[in-house]
Order: structure tokens, then C-alpha cells, then sequence
């Protein structure tokens, strides 16, 4: 009886044990979102000084989102530090993206007219919308750069050297955010990151296509919050913790190997709405291959398509006709499915990229299909290492053992 009183008790304080760490990291999300405002008005203010002596037009909308175990990452505009968005000023028409003009005059552009893409007004989760503003993004995008091919007095803009110089500002501006200003996020865990990344919205992925210009950037700078708590305890001084920040400041490679192609092509046919059983894509997918860094693909996820007011489609369920109403709760329901399935899939075909180095990552940014209140996140990156593919496929690592090192950030719940 003693022996079973004895092992009740140590049932017991093993459960409290492992509860405390649980109980410790709830969190007041009405508390985060403001911490998080107030951060992204300090980061967005912080860049803003660091051209005080340039011609700048704003608003530079940082967005943020905290996601529980990672962090919290503050974005950039997508293609932020492109220079066509910084130098001449390409999407400034009807965006949130910064122009800059670098001691120059900025080009006479004439307002590029509306391309004839119907946007239906009747609701903001409808798929055809996602569509057509797609569309309209990329008509903008192309137009926007043939009228800015030109500056004022037909000089030409060193991009490159513009681009570079920009970057070091952008860089210096999340480095002092992250250790001067980085405790505004009160209730982050010691584990947990704050970043600072231009990989916000949706790429641009027709800026490459149409204008010869030096290739799009991908900048990340991050700080593990218990570094900055032995900072601030002053356990690491202000060289140390500086030294601590993680970079990474790449450009895309023109150079692309048939492997990164093949990946393409095959995760094209897994997601058309014949195949797929969650959400499928209709646009190609776009990849970059990033200097001493990996490959990014972005993915566009669609779920129905409106085929009257309020009632929908889902081919990929064969539902034909439903209400948006039951369209939002099988959209919901599929989530799990589709976020289980995409890193598997990742896993069982990233394993065909041989040019990928050890140290190198596969990433898969995905747009998730519109469903206002339907509790889904807007975006998924899905980011493994080119070493654990190669484990993974030479039988070194079990599946599940593989599919635990597939880092995932989710963005905003819709």
C-alpha cells in the first residue's frame, strides 16, 4: 500500500512539474497584440531615421505576428529592398511600399491605368477576388517598371550600389530595434526570436521577369530572446549581444539548377485541383535561388471558386454548389490536413534537390486561401535544411524523426 501511496505521489508531482512550464507560457494575446503594435511603430520609425537626409514617402506599413514556441517576426513590405522599389519607385501606385529617391529627381510617371481585372465587391474571402487582384498586381508591377525605365534627365541608377547602401541602413535599423527596443515584447520566452524579415505580403514575382535589374534581396536579422535577457542583466555587453544578431543578406542567382526546376514542376502537378485533396493552386510557382542560402518557392492556395452570389465550388472535394457558410467550415476543417500533407510532401520530394548543400534550406512560402473568421493562419513557410533531406534519404533519419526538423511560421490567424 505504501509502495502504491509512493508512486501516486511521484505521478503526481511529475504531472505539476511538467504543467508549470505550460501554465508559465499562456499568453495574454490582447497584451501581445499591443506589444506588438507598439513594436512595429518603433521598428517603422526607427528605418525612417535612418534616410533623414533623403526624400522618403511613406507610409512604411510593418506588419507582425507572434507565433507560440518561434517568436515573433516584423516584416517588411515584400521586395522592400528591391531597387526598383527603393530607387525608382516600381508598385508605388495604390501600395504600402516605400519610395526612395537617392539624390535624384524622381522620373515624371504618368498614372498607370486601371487594367480591365473585375474585382468583386461582394465579399473579402471570395477567391475570385484573390485572383483578380493578382492580376492587377502584376499588370501594375509590369507596367509600373517599362514607365520607370527612364529617369527625368535619362540618367541611369546604379542599382546595385543603391540596392547595397540601402540594405547596411535597413540592417542597422532591425539591429538597434532588436537589442535596444526588443524587451517591449514583455511576455516572449527565453527560446523564443524576434525578426526582422522582407519577406512580408506576397513576392512581386514579375520584377525579375520584366526589368533587367540586379536580382531581388532576401534579408533577415534575428535575436534569440534569452540573449537579449543577458544583455539587459548585463551578463553580455553591447559588442557581445550585437555580435549575437543573426544576418542573412543575400540576393536571388540568375543560375538555376534543372534539380530546383523539377521540384518546381513537381509540386505544380501535386497542388492542381485533379490531384490535390486540401487546397489547390491555378498560378505557377515562382522560385528563387539565394546565394548562400537555399531556395524559396512561393505558393498561392486557393480552396473553391464563386460561381454565384454566395454559393461556391470546391473541386477539390467535388462539391458543386454551397453556401459561404459551409465553404468557411470546410476550409477550416482542411487546414490540418493541408499542413500535414505540404510537409511530408516537402520531405519525400525535397530529397530530389542534389545541388543543394548541406547548410543550405529548402523554403516553401505559401499564401493560404482567403476564409475570413475561419481561424486559418494567412501564410505558412514551411523551412528544412539541406542536411536533413539528404539524412532523410539515405536512411539515416526516420520519417518522423525528419518531419520534426521542418521548421513552420505561421502568420495572422484570418
Amino acid at each position: 500500500m505504501k509502495t502504491i501511496v509512493r508512486f501516486w505521489k511521484s505521478a503526481v508531482w511529475m504531472v505539476l512539474m511538467i504543467s508549470q512550464p505550460l501554465f508559465a507560457q499562456r499568453v495574454d494575446e490582447q497584451r501581445m497584440q499591443r506589444d506588438i503594435a507598439v513594436a512595429e511603430n518603433v521598428l517603422s520609425t526607427l528605418i525612417k531615421q535612418q534616410f533623414d537626409q533623403q526624400r522618403m514617402f511613406f507610409p512604411l506599413e510593418v506588419t507582425a505576428n507572434y507565433q507560440p514556441g518561434y517568436g515573433v517576426t516584423f516584416y517588411l513590405p515584400a521586395d522592400f529592398t528591391t531597387p526598383i522599389n527603393f530607387a525608382i519607385g516600381a508598385d508605388g501606385f495604390g501600395s504600402n511600399n516605400v519610395m526612395i529617391w537617392s539624390g535624384q529627381e524622381p522620373a515624371d510617371l504618368p498614372e498607370p491605368p486601371e487594367p480591365s481585372v473585375y474585382i468583386n465587391s461582394s465579399g473579402d474571402n471570395r477567391e475570385e477576388n484573390d485572383r483578380a487582384r493578382a492580376e492587377r498586381d502584376r499588370e501594375r508591377s509590369v507596367n509600373t517598371i517599362k514607365l520607370a525605365s527612364k529617369s527625368k534627365k535619362g540618367k541611369k541608377v546604379d542599382m546595385d550600389s543603391v540596392r547595397d547602401a540601402y540594405n547596411l541602413k535597413v540592417i542597422e535599423a532591425a539591429k538597434m530595434f532588436l537589442v535596444d527596443y526588443g524587451d517591449m515584447i514583455t511576455q516572449l520566452q527565453p527560446e523564443e526570436k524576434i525578426i526582422v524579415a522582407n519577406q512580408g505580403d506576397q513576392p512581386h514575382v514579375w520584377v525579375n521577369q520584366y526589368f533587367n535589374s540586379p536580382q531581388r534581396t532576401h534579408l533577415s536579422v534575428e535575436l534569440i530572446k534569452s540573449d537579449l535577457i543577458a544583455y539587459k542583466q548585463g551578463k553580455l555587453n553591447h559588442d557581445q549581444v550585437m555580435a549575437k544578431v543573426k544576418v542573412v543578406n543575400t540576393e536571388s542567382m540568375e543560375a538555376v539548377e534543372p534539380d530546383f526546376e523539377l521540384l518546381s514542376s513537381i509540386f505544380n502537378r501535386l497542388y492542381r485541383a485533379d490531384l490535390s485533396k486540401t487546397y489547390f493552386m491555378e498560378d505557377n510557382i515562382y522560385y528563387e535561388r539565394l546565394k548562400d542560402y537555399g531556395v524559396v518557392y512561393y505558393l498561392r492556395m486557393y480552396s473553391g471558386v464563386e460561381i454565384d452570389y454566395q454559393r461556391y465550388a470546391m473541386p477539390t472535394l467535388g462539391l458543386e454548389d454551397i453556401d459561404l457558410a459551409t465553404r468557411n467550415k470546410k476550409v477550416a476543417e482542411l487546414y490540418p490536413t493541408f499542413e500535414k500533407e505540404m510537409k511530408e510532401n516537402i520531405l519525400d520530394y525535397g530529397r530530389t534537390l542534389k545541388s543543394l548543400k548541406d547548410n543550405e534550406q529548402l523554403v516553401f512560402q505559401i499564401q493560404l486561401t482567403r476564409c475570413a473568421g475561419c481561424g486559418i493562419p494567412t501564410t505558412l513557410e514551411c523551412t528544412v535544411k539541406g542536411s536533413v533531406l539528404k539524412e532523410f534519404n539515405a536512411g539515416k533519419l526516420d520519417k518522423n524523426a525528419a518531419l520534426s526538423k521542418i521548421s513552420v511560421k505561421k502568420g495572422a490567424k484570418q
